[in-house]
């Protein structure tokens, strides 16, 4: 963790803390743009390429005409919550960036001023990203109830069943990275994976992580609290206007917030690919090279949300919430034991190289052949006996209960 942290300037702070809430605006109109051009092409269609070069200023004009929507508030709202809670869902995305790390330590143009490229660093900040984050769906449950509509509410309250559910295993997904690592700090956790980024010997890890992210920032086809076919829009139903346009700039911070988590815990954040690295001894690690390779990395998973939106239909809430306790939770918990007792013999000398691989083929088989075992199936249930109604000598109606009918 550098020493600069906590030691710089006011002005330094303040300037970095500017410039990432201009770029997380920016790269959030960027965002909209590639989605809508990707999905676009999945579709064989055009997308928007009318306002400015290839259609980019087709997102601000969307922004602009959203924020001067008239305002609706409906009668039946709690008028100060209705108002707080988009601000609530908000207000986290962007907090969750303090302790992101873009580079390394570089100097700021026209100054003699030296400043790591990351606004400050915890020895828990990885904890602090789950714990500010979390607060997001406080935004989501309070819009759904104040909004004094019943299907927001419902909305609402997926939501927050999502998250508490998705979170467990995200939260799960970081334990191995901490063993890797042995700190919290993202600095100190980018600084460890310098010869090697953590997906490979973390895959499992990784591959969790990212189905975990998928279900945290509420997208398809997990994107349940919105759920326009049975909720008529989820818990945003009852918003219109700038109200609105927060939530929607919400989604799409936290899906900037969790790709830059990935690349940092996995990917070796700033640190460019292999053989570009090594190159000039590290000169494509220096200065503000690593921008690029951070940035190109969290493209790659906005990339990976805009393909599962374009490809899979949305799951049906039990499948989502099975799918979330009874296979993301235990892999996870099984994978943090497996972690733990390689990294003790590994300490002692007593696991070497290949039979490490060998352990992991013959897990990785494993795992393949229990999707291919048969789940059992219910028995059927009997058939009801056919009912008599001149049974006894007397024709008698059914009972108001019975589901059998008259012969």
């Amino acid at each position: 963790m550098s020493e600069l942290f906590g030691n710089e300037p006011f002005w330094v702070i303040a300037l970095k803390s500017v410039l990432i809430f201009v770029v997380l605006l920016v790269y959030t109109l960027f965002n909209i743009w590639f989605e809508r051009r990707v999905v676009a092409r999945m579709q064989h269609r055009i997308g928007p390429n009318v306002h400015g070069p290839f259609g980019l200023l087709q997102s601000l004009a969307d922004g602009v005409k959203l924020a001067l929507k008239e305002d609706i508030v409906v009668k039946s709202a709690d008028k100060l919550v209705y108002v707080l809670a988009p601000i609530l869902a908000t207000i986290p995305a962007f907090l969750a960036w303090a302790v992101i790390p873009f580079g390394p330590e570089v100097r700021i143009p026209f100054t003699d001023t030296i400043t790591p490229l990351q606004l400050t660093d915890l020895p828990v900040a990885v904890l602090y990203v789950l714990a500010v984050t979390s607060i997001g769906v406080y935004g989501i449950v309070l819009a759904g109830w104040a909004s004094g509509s019943i299907y927001a509410l419902l909305g609402g309250l997926r939501s927050s069943a999502q998250v508490i559910s998705y979170e467990v295993a995200m939260g799960l997904s970081f334990v191995s990275v901490f063993m890797y690592a042995g700190s919290m700090s993202t600095s100190e956790i980018v600084e460890a994976q310098t010869d090697l980024w953590y997906f490979i010997p973390l895959f499992p890890s990784f591959v969790i992580y990212c189905i975990a992210m998928v279900g945290e920032t509420n997208r398809a086809p997990f994107d349940l609290p919105e759920a326009a076919a049975e909720l008529v829009g989820g818990f945003h139903t009852e918003y219109s206007s700038l109200k609105f346009a927060l939530f929607f700039l919400a989604e799409y911070v936290n899906m900037v917030t969790v790709s830059a988590l990935a690349t940092t815990l996995f990917l070796g954040g700033w640190r460019a690919p292999f053989g570009i690295g090594q190159i000039n001894d590290g000169y494509f690690n220096t200065g503000y090279w690593p921008l690029l390779w951070f940035f190109g990395k969290t493209l790659f998973f906005i990339f990976i949300f805009v393909w599962l939106r374009g490809t899979l239909p949305r799951m049906r809430y039990d499948q989502f919430m099975s799918f979330g306790w009874k296979i993301l939770i235990p892999v996870s918990l099984a994978w943090i034991v497996a972690v733990a007792f390689i990294r003790k013999l590994k300490s002692e000398d007593m696991l070497d190289q290949q039979t490490l691989m060998w352990v992991a083929i013959a897990a990785g088989v494993l795992v393949l052949v229990t999707f291919f075992i048969p789940e059992k199936k219910p028995e059927p249930e009997p058939e009801p006996e056919e009912w008599d109604a001149f049974a006894g000598g007397y024709p008698v109606p059914p009972m108001p209960d019975s589901t059998r009918s008259e012969s």
